[in-house]
């Protein structure tokens, strides 16, 4: 079924997060961030109006990816987008990518913002490649290990 809440792709299904989520959702976080989320900030942020969580699911193994966008007026951002290691290098990054940049446009907003730690070259050429330019730094904006942040931006249609 392709529509507003759901996309295949070969084994994956990309789809809003459901509460029955938070779980993987928060282990993946976990596994992937130094200073990562706990379950109740998934909950509270999932339940506000200006935010949207994606996860991709691959059939037989769940939820293997995430993304959280929230647009408050005409300014979007993403707040954080992760992929499993098992299933990197397989497009599910740039797929729920995609999906932000398109629900970010569809709500209005006329910008997309982000940061990216300074080291993390693999996520910054993705978000390069799909349009988005640095426009600033946040020193010392990670902790564990402190890092700064590079500021991407993208115009959206």
């Amino acid at each position: 079924m392709t529509g507003l809440n759901q996309a295949c792709t070969a084994q994956t299904i990309l789809r809003r997060m459901v509460e029955g989520d938070v779980s993987a959702v928060a282990r993946l976080e976990r596994d992937t961030f130094s200073s990562p989320w706990r379950a109740d900030a998934f909950l509270s942020v999932m339940s506000g109006k200006e935010t949207e969580i994606w996860v991709a699911e691959v059939e037989g193994e769940g939820v293997v990816g995430y993304a959280v966008m929230w647009c408050v007026l005409d300014h979007g951002e993403l707040a954080n987008l992760a992929v499993h290691p098992g299933h990197r290098n397989r497009g599910l990054g740039s797929l729920l990518l995609d999906r932000v940049i398109d629900r970010a446009s569809t709500r209005g907003a006329r910008n997309l913002y982000l940061e990216v730690r300074a080291s993390n070259h693999r996520a910054a050429e993705l978000y390069e490649r799909k349009g988005f330019h640095e426009i600033g730094w946040r020193r010392n904006y990670y902790d564990r290990p402190r890092e700064d942040a590079r500021v991407l931006a993208m115009r959206l249609p």
